[in-house]
């Protein structure tokens, strides 16, 4: 049984993002194991850029210019994410914070907005606290979506600058 439910269960494009993004993603993500999703990139013309928790754009950097750097990272992340003890399945725990339900495509692009709100108990009686956004860009090749790069650790929600 799937942790969280596809969303797109009648639009083959925005299924096979979201598919890319939530189930496969996590269980990545939880497991450590980045061979589960490496095909999922287009390393030749991928770009990672971090939004620092910031609304403002200018306090955006490019924190990973590379697939490698940015795969680096994942790993450590993910590796760090084991060595936490939770009171609850983790992998159930991010499914329940992460929502992906608004796709753009135009062509064979993509932007996906995905967002984390939730929270996992830890062991210690505390929480691990996911709140965050982040815009993937896709692109479709020979039939399949892949990831050319991201705007992640954006805030969620955004504050409203009126």
């Amino acid at each position: 049984m799937s942790l969280s439910t596809n969303p797109f269960p009648n639009d083959a494009d925005r299924s096979a993002i979201w598919t890319m993004l939530v189930p496969r993603d996590i269980k990545a993500f939880v497991n450590a194991d980045w061979s589960m999703v490496e095909g999922d990139f287009i390393a030749d013309d991928f770009m990672g850029i971090n939004g620092n928790k910031n609304d403002n754009p200018d306090g955006w950097t490019i924190s990973y210019p590379t697939l490698a750097q940015y795969r680096d990272e994942w790993l450590r992340q993910a590796h760090e994410g084991q060595k936490v003890v939770y009171a609850e399945d983790q992998e159930a725990g991010i499914h329940r914070a992460t929502s992906l339900t608004e796709i753009e495509i135009t062509g064979e692009r993509a932007i996906a907005h995905k967002k984390f709100k939730g929270e996992i108990a830890l062991a210690d009686g505390g929480k691990d606290v996911l709140n965050w956004q982040t815009l993937y860009f896709c692109r479709k090749v020979d039939g399949q979506w892949k990831l050319t790069g991201f705007v992640g650790y954006l805030p969620y929600p955004m504050p409203n600058r009126g």
